[in-house]
């Protein structure tokens, strides 16, 4: 996901996701929607035996807590199981990440696009929810106005993703691609690169004088498809991982399809304040978890492997 911003326009293929893998993350949860009052989910580590304690901030290592701010909304990167337990990608790195650094991480549930207000306020020390990795994110910059709007942020990138559409089964209204989405209504979860991207199409559609694109935006993931499943929009959109889920596990894989390709591919990152030393540490103990093997264990088991990165990047969006 990411907040009111353009990323680069190049098509990527589509990935051969293992979609069928996704599988193994449970069945979707139609009612976990976000919460602003639900308690934080605590990912733990242990300071004594943890390698990279001392890189932490002193702040830190006091509390012996990261703060995260996150869309739990949001499967398989972030999502409650039936037992409404935090669970998925990101929730799972953590706690790999909390073993190198001894610290517990602590989920705190959000709308996606108040997250980084949420950082600039301290409320949070990080922002983890599959959030995309952008220069105007970096500079503070409001993608759809140019103007700056914070200091930005620091990322250090974890994952990497495209946006891809998706129709009930069986009823695709003929649409293969972004240009075929004129004059047709979609769903999006609000401030993405889906709901930009999808804005920008509507623009290009009134210009060719062929139907503008009817926008029905949401706070989540989760509210778009219940409204696509009812056959109140003609398409949706997100993020490839979270798209691929749904088509899986939404009516046991009866509701959905994805159509066409991936674009948009970029990374995800964990969001710091600028200048913040805990950039490094976290850094450090993602570059720790890829090489001892625990980082590809966990994106296999969420059958993501499209999308692992190999290193671990400081600002690498554009």
């Amino acid at each position: 996901m990411t907040a009111s911003t353009t990323r680069r326009t190049t098509v990527a293929k589509s990935r051969i996701a293992a979609v069928g893998a996704l599988a193994v993350a449970g069945t979707l949860l139609l009612t976990a929607c976000g919460d602003q009052t639900e308690g934080a989910k605590k990912v733990s580590g242990s300071s004594a035996e943890a390698p990279l304690f001392d890189q932490l901030p002193k702040a830190i290592q006091d509390k012996g807590v990261i703060k995260v701010g996150s869309d739990i909304a949001y499967p398989p990167v972030e999502f409650k199981d039936k037992s409404g337990k935090t669970v998925g990608i990101d929730p799972d790195l953590a706690g790999a990440l909390g073993k190198q650094l001894g610290v517990t991480f602590e989920f705190e549930n959000g709308t996606f696009d108040t997250l980084l207000t949420g950082l600039r306020s301290k409320r949070y020390d990080i922002a983890m929810s599959a959030m995309t990795d952008t220069k105007d994110r970096q500079n503070g910059v409001d993608g759809d106005t140019g103007k700056k709007v914070g200091e930005g942020v620091d990322f250090v990138d974890y994952f990497t993703a495209g946006v891809s559409i998706y129709t009930k089964k069986g009823d695709d209204k003929g649409i293969t691609a972004w240009s075929d989405l004129c004059g047709k209504k979609m769903v999006v979860q609000r401030g993405t690169v889906s709901h930009d991207l999808a804005k920008s199409e509507s623009e290009k559609c009134t210009q060719a004088r062929k139907g503008k694109i009817t926008l029905e935006a949401f706070d989540n993931d989760l509210e778009a498809q219940t409204r696509l499943r009812g056959g109140g929009a003609d398409a949706g959109s997100s993020d490839f991982p979270v798209a691929a889920y749904a088509v899986k596990t939404s009516g046991g894989g009866n509701d959905f399809q994805l159509v066409g390709e991936q674009v948009e591919a970029a990374p995800y990152g964990i969001a710091v304040a600028k200048n913040n030393p805990l950039t490094k540490a976290l850094q450090s103990a993602l570059e720790a978890i890829i090489k001892n093997g625990e980082y590809d264990k966990i994106i296999a088991k969420w059958g993501v492997e499209d999308g692992a990165v190999k290193e671990a990047k400081l600002n690498g969006g554009s």
